[in-house]
């Protein structure tokens, strides 16, 4: 079941997932798909099975494995509004999962938003989540805090990403974009920013 967030006037419409420990209604997602409609962005949210299970059992699970939620994620496609330009994405495993799904569906998918991807489980910089990038056939904006612990700047930095990437840092923001007191910054900015970064995205797509 999807959860739709629809402003007036939409220009295009995002599903979005959630990541691998809270799902779809966690402080993120909410405030991430308000702050999008705000800015004519429809958005859909869902939860995967395992996480439904999890909520009915009042239990922490973890994640299925790619391929049921891959399958899971192109059932909830079949919502899509289909007058409306389709976007996928999500947050850390969301958003992986949405670039894998892009590669494989036949679904006129415009582009992908992936909040704080995750290149590589903390503290594995050598086990790389990328060996699909290069199968990404439409635009792919990840938006990513500095120090994030599943790819960092640097980290990122290093890397040769030749496909349609675009990459937007949030300056000091952890896996959630979520800065530090000291830094000046704030995690309600932070989100602003992102969604507006996202929206531009889809605009720009979308104008072509």
């Amino acid at each position: 079941m999807i959860t739709w967030f629809k402003p007036k006037q939409p220009i295009a419409q995002l599903i979005f997932a959630h990541g691998a420990g809270a799902g779809s209604d966690s402080d993120f997602m909410q405030a991430m798909a308000k702050l999008l409609s705000e800015l004519n962005i429809q958005v859909g949210l869902f939860d995967f099975e395992y996480m439904q299970l999890a909520k009915q059992l009042d239990k922490r699970r973890p994640p299925d494995r790619a391929p049921k939620l891959l399958a899971y994620y192109q059932q909830m496609l079949m919502n899509v509004e289909p007058e409306l330009p389709i976007f996928i994405g999500g947050k850390s495993m969301g958003g992986r999962m949405a670039s894998m799904l892009v590669t494989q569906t036949e679904l006129p998918i415009m582009g992908v938003i992936a909040m704080g991807y995750p290149f590589h489980p903390p503290g594995k910089p050598d086990k790389l989540r990328t060996e699909h990038f290069d199968k990404i056939n439409c635009p792919f904006l990840i938006l990513q805090g500095e120090r994030d612990t599943f790819g960092n700047e640097q980290e990122v930095m290093s890397l040769s990403l030749e496909t349609p990437i675009r990459l937007c840092w949030l300056a000091d923001g952890d896996h959630s974009l979520k800065p530090r007191k000291k830094s000046g910054f704030t995690e309600a900015g932070h989100r602003q920013q992102a969604a507006q970064q996202a929206a531009n995205f889809i605009l720009e797509v979308v104008n072509g």
